[in-house]
């Protein structure tokens, strides 16, 4: 179809007939994650790198290197974007918080009540709020370009019984990062929170040395620990697993203004491949769990509603001990009642 097509022509075809004439100088951008072909960082970054060379009639350029190719973790690739060594990567919550510790926030349990809630408080105000906080944090020197998802939902799964209300957790050894805040969500809904490495995880599974984990049912999946004795999941959906991307700024605004705009483009492209890219994962994932025996529990809104309620203290704790905490609290929980207000004027239309 495309075969006869110039370049510029491609473009437009591919970008519904809007394109940019090839500046005088070109522009490289090297953008890294820390993961593999079969997730979904690599599908948004693919869905990036098509959409900002084809709608820049090529001039921009966008270097892939998947893995532990430029940096080995958050810390140092956070540090290679703020130096300019890294143009773009995407970290987590977790890797992050050591340099922006309010980004914690999107870790706080049971805020966002689904996708859609989710995907339009990441896609608004919310983001901008987080943006310029970082860069006033990094000295102008990183900025975030927006918030996907890496994983779905984060729930509750163990190896020992069924939980369908929060004194079910009681005594429970749940797997944590060494990070505080979800230690305190864990104590808060009377499980012991037990850090352990990631690699660690399984065999502390098979050996009894945890009982349980939060994790998302593909990084369950991914890594066989049903066959750890992990057979228990329910389906809180405490967390929204959110993968923030970042790029250095100075090479951001060295661009002119038309290529700026392509490169925002480009992300908001990016960021709705990886809201998609979880949910088509997630389907095989949770008909393997159910058919090697696991046990698939999803709790009524009443039930929800209670593990929310138990989790409150979680809140308070940290908007008196994350630096920044009120301010990102105040824009995330502004951003959901929003979000809900405008789902549910949906709502009242599309069902009349």
């Amino acid at each position: 179809m495309f075969k006869n097509l110039t370049k510029a022509a491609l473009a437009a075809a591919l970008l519904g007939g809007s394109t940019i004439s090839a500046a005088a100088q070109d522009f490289t951008i090297r953008a890294t994650a820390n993961s593999n072909e079969n997730d979904e960082d690599y599908d948004g970054l693919v869905v990036f790198k098509n959409y900002v060379e084809a709608a820049s009639n090529g001039a921009i350029a966008v270097e892939l290197f998947i893995g532990t190719q430029l940096c080995s973790g958050g810390a140092e690739c956070l540090q290679g974007v703020a130096d300019g060594s890294i143009d773009v990567f995407v970290t987590t919550s977790g890797g992050a918080a050591g340099i922006f510790p309010y980004v914690q926030v999107l870790d706080l349990p049971y805020l966002m009540s689904g996708d859609r809630i989710a995907e339009h408080v990441l896609s608004g105000d919310f983001t901008r709020t987080m943006r310029d906080m970082a860069l006033a944090s990094s000295g102008d020197a990183i900025r975030i370009m927006t918030i996907g998802n890496t994983g779905g939902w984060r729930n509750f799964a163990n190896t020992q019984r069924r939980v369908t209300k929060p004194e079910d957790l009681k005594g429970l050894k749940i797997r944590t990062v060494v990070a505080d805040l979800p230690q305190e969500l864990v104590k808060a809904l009377g499980a012991s929170p037990t850090p352990i490495s990631w690699p660690e995880l399984f065999t502390s599974l098979q050996t009894g040395v945890v009982e349980g984990s939060k994790n998302g049912i593909t990084d369950i999946m991914n890594m066989k620990f049903p066959e750890a004795g992990l057979q228990y999941l329910t389906l809180d959906g405490h967390a929204y697993m959110g993968a923030i991307w970042v790029m250095n700024n100075e090479k951001f605004l060295g661009m002119p203004e038309d290529l700026r705009r392509v490169v925002v483009d480009g992300f908001a492209e990016l960021q709705q491949a990886t809201f998609a890219s979880p949910k088509r994962k997630s389907i095989q994932a949770y008909e393997d769990f159910v058919a090697g025996g696991g046990d698939l529990y999803v709790p009524s809104p009443e039930e929800k509603e209670a593990f929310r309620v138990a989790a409150e203290p979680v809140y308070a704790w940290f908007q008196e001990n994350v630096e920044g905490g009120p301010e990102i609290f105040e824009a995330l929980t502004t951003a959901v009642t929003k979000a809900k207000a405008e789902l549910d004027a949906g709502y009242a239309s599309d069902l009349n």
